[in-house]
C-alpha cells in the first residue's frame, strides 16, 4: 500500500510512474487527497472537542467545590453535549477512515525507475540466456506423455480424486518431488536462509498484509465458514511472521525459506498451454523471503537473482531470465525478475520462478518498521523468490533429459533421488 505523506507531496509525480502500468491514476490518487483530507479535518474536530471536554471535566469538580451549582450543571450539560459529539465525529472518522483504505488498496505499488514501459509478454527485457537447448528429434514428447509412457504422473487419477489440476505422483515420479524439495531447502539453508514450516491457511489479515486480497481474491481457495484462506505461496504466511512488528536495524536482513504446497483456483485457465504441468490449482514450492533495510534490498535482489541461476545451473536447464514489463508486473511488485526454463518438447519458454523486491508496499499494508539509527520508526522492505516452483522445473528435466533408454536425472539430484534414470 502506497503511504499517504507520499501521495500527499508527489501525487503527480506518482501519477506519471504508474503510466508504466498502464494505469491512468488521476482519480485513484485524487480520491485518496481528497477523502485525506476529510479524515484530517474530522480528526482536528474531534481532538478539539475532546480537548474541551477534559477541560470541563477539571473545571466542574472545582466549581462543585466552590458552591457553584449552577454553572457547575451548565458545564455538565455541556459535557453531554460534548460526549454526543465526539461519538458521533468518531463514528464518521472510522467510516472515513475505512472509505480511505477501500482506495489505497486499488492502486498498485509503484515500479521501480528500471522497468521498462509495455503491456504485454513481448515487451519484457531479457537480460540474461544460459545453458543449451537439446536437440531431441522429431520423436520428442512432452512431459504429460512421459509421465503416462513411465507412470510417474497420473493426471487421471487426480481428476478422479478432486478434479483438473490435481496429479498424482507415483513411484519414481513422487520420489523426484520429494528429492527437488529437499535440494532447494539444502541450497537455501546453505546460502544463509532459515527454514521454517508455517501453516497452510491464513486469515483475512494475512491475506491483505501480503496484498493477495482484495487483488487476488477470486485466485484463492476460502474456506468461508472459518474465514480462513489456503496459501497460494508460502511467501503469505512466511512475510505474515512480521505483520505489526518493529524491528531494530541491527536486526537486518532477516531471511527464510519455507516448502510449502500452494493452492491457486487459476479461474479462466484453459487450452493446450495449460495442459500437463503448465498449470495446476495444487503444486509445490519452495520460497525465500527476505526482510531488509531499505538502503540494502536491491542489493539483496540481484543476490536472490544469483542464488537461483546457481540452482538452474546445477539442475543444467537451459533458462532465461526477464526484467518484467509495467503492464505485466505484479500489483504488489515494484520490480520482478522472471526466471523462464524452455521445455524443448513444447517448444516454449515457462515461468519458473519470480523474484521481486517490493520496497515498503507491503510493509505498509503489514505495519512492519523498524528503529533506525535516531531511534526514528520506518517501513522495512519486503522480498520473496521461487527457489523453486517444482511442476514446472519437472517439466523441463523431463523433457529435456529424455532419452531412448529413458529420462536422466541430473547430477546433483541422484544423491536425494537415489536413481539416476526414469525407466
Amino acid at each position: 500500500m502506497l503511504q499517504l505523506q507520499a501521495i500527499r507531496e508527489n501525487k503527480d509525480q506518482l501519477i506519471q510512474a504508474l503510466e508504466k502500468r498502464n494505469i491512468d491514476a488521476t482519480g485513484l490518487l485524487g480520491k485518496v487527497v481528497e477523502l485525506d483530507e476529510d479524515r484530517r479535518s474530522l480528526q482536528t474536530q474531534l481532538d478539539n472537542i475532546l480537548a474541551e471536554a477534559n477541560k470541563i471535566s477539571k473545571e466542574i469538580g472545582g466549581l462543585f467545590k466552590g458552591g457553584k451549582i449552577e454553572e457547575a450543571n451548565a458545564l455538565k450539560m455541556r459535557s453531554s453535549e460534548l460526549k454526543q459529539s465526539s461519538k458521533e465525529l468518531g463514528d464518521r472518522l472510522n467510516e472515513a477512515a475505512v472509505a480511505l483504505e477501500e482506495v489505497l488498496f486499488q492502486i498498485p505499488n509503484i515500479p521501480h525507475e528500471s522497468v521498462p514501459a509495455g503491456n504485454k509478454e513481448e515487451d519484457n527485457e531479457e537480460l540474461f540466456r544460459e545453458g543449451d537447448i537439446p536437440d531431441l528429434g522429431a520423436n520428442a514428447l512432452p512431459h504429460w506423455e512421459l509421465a503416462k509412457k513411465y507412470d510417474i504422473i497420473d493426471f487421471e487419477l487426480g481428476v478422479k480424486i478432486s478434479g483438473a489440476g490435481f496429479p498424482v505422483f507415483k513411484g519414481k515420479g513422487a520420489r523426484l518431488q520429494r528429492a527437488l524439495i529437499s535440494y532447494f531447502l539444502d541450497k537455501n539453508i546453505q546460502a544463509g536462509y532459515t527454514e521454517v514450516e508455517v501453516p497452510l491457511l491464513v486469515n483475512e489479515a494475512s491475506g491483505f498484509g501480503t496484498g493477495q486480497l482484495p487483488d487476488k481474491e477470486g485466485q484463492m481457495y476460502e474456506l468461508k465458514d472459518d474465514k480462513l484462506f489456503l496459501i497460494p505461496t508460502a511467501e503469505v504466511p512466511v512475510t505474515n511472521m512480521f505483520r505489526d512488528t518493529i524491528l531494530n536495524h541491527k536486526d537486518f536482513p532477516l531471511c527464510y525459506t519455507a516448502y510449502t504446497p500452494c493452492f491457486r483456483r487459476e479461474a479462466g485457465s484453459y487450452g493446450a498451454h495449460v495442459r500437463g504441468l503448465n498449470r495446476l490449482h495444487q503444486f509445490d514450492k519452495v520460497e525465500i523471503v527476505r526482510v531488509e533495510h531499505p538502503d540494502n534490498s536491491y542489493h539483496s535482489l540481484e543476490g536472490m537473482v544469483e542464488h537461483v541461476k546457481v540452482i538452474l545451473g546445477e539442475l543444467k536447464l537451459p533458462y532465461r531470465i526477464l526484467r518484467l514489463c509495467g503492464g505485466d508486473l505484479g500489483f504488489t511488485s515494484a520490480l520482478t525478475y522472471d526466471f523462464e526454463v524452455f521445455s524443448t518438447a513444447q517448444d516454449r519458454w515457462l515461468e519458473i520462478s519470480s523474484v521481486s523486491n517490493f520496497e515498503t508496499y507491503q510493509a505498509n499494508r503489514l505495519k512492519l518498521r523498524y528503529r533506525d539509527e535516531n531511534n526514528k520508526t520506518q517501513l522495512a522492505h519486503t522480498l520473496n523468490g521461487s527457489a523453486l516452483a517444482l511442476p514446472r522445473v519437472v517439466a523441463g528435466l523431463l523433457e529435456n533429459n529424455q532419452t531412448p533408454d529413458g529420462i536422466r536425472i541430473p547430477e546433483v539430484l541422484i544423491p536425494y533421488t537415489g536413481f539416476d534414470l526414469i525407466d
